[in-house]
């Protein structure tokens, strides 16, 4: 009867010994983990920066006629020697973000915050979309002697044209504007979890 009994106990206190591991087992599974932050260094942000090179945030576009007009002052001498080019094309503009002028003491790690000073948009290049409509006209003694047909000339104008446009302070601060929220987005990315302060320098 007696080694029953202690058989019993022993079985209660054998259980009582497997609920507890269980209990313990279980909870250092499904426990929640704690939460793991992840540390980043100014360099790593520059670094991440650097290798986009330049963003093109915004494209403007152009189609604006212009005349080029070479007089002598004379309207006799003109008439052998004068010359006027008209042409028309559409021209594209990119503007954009050059994250290779972002330095180190641009970057800025205080607590769970980044703060980076960006450069403001600049000229990225201008291209011709399209054909290039030229009408050239000369005088009479001109014709003999110029064989050019004015598209060179042209095109160097209305490139000048459409650079001299995009600079228009209204312009400029929408492609301000977009450098600055794609700057903040791309930061969101390389640093997550991290507030973004994004500023011009």
């Amino acid at each position: 009867m007696k080694k029953a009994l202690w058989i019993a106990v022993g079985g209660a206190v054998l259980a009582s010994i497997l609920f507890a591991l269980g209990i313990l087992v279980g909870y250092k599974t499904f426990s929640p983990k704690p939460e793991m932050k992840t540390e980043i260094s100014s360099q790593a942000i520059l670094t991440a920066l650097h290798d986009r090179g330049f963003l093109v945030t915004q494209t403007f576009m152009f189609d604006q006629p212009v005349v080029i007009k070479k007089t002598t002052g004379s309207a006799l001498k003109d008439f052998f020697f004068g010359q006027t080019i008209t042409a028309r094309g559409t021209m594209e503009v990119n503007t954009g973000l050059d994250f290779a002028k972002v330095t180190q003491e641009d970057v800025l790690i205080e607590g769970d915050t980044i703060k980076v000073k960006i450069p403001r948009s600049s000229l990225f290049n201008t291209r011709l979309v399209g054909p290039l409509e030229v009408n050239n006209e000369k005088g009479i003694l001109k014709r003999l002697t110029d064989s050019d047909n004015g598209y060179n000339e042209s095109l160097q104008i209305l490139t000048q044209e459409a650079e001299k446009a995009a600079k228009q302070p209204e312009l400029v601060e929408r492609a301000d504007l977009r450098a600055k929220e794609d700057a903040t987005r791309i930061l969101g990315y390389v640093a997550q979890g991290k507030t973004i302060v994004v500023e011009f320098k």
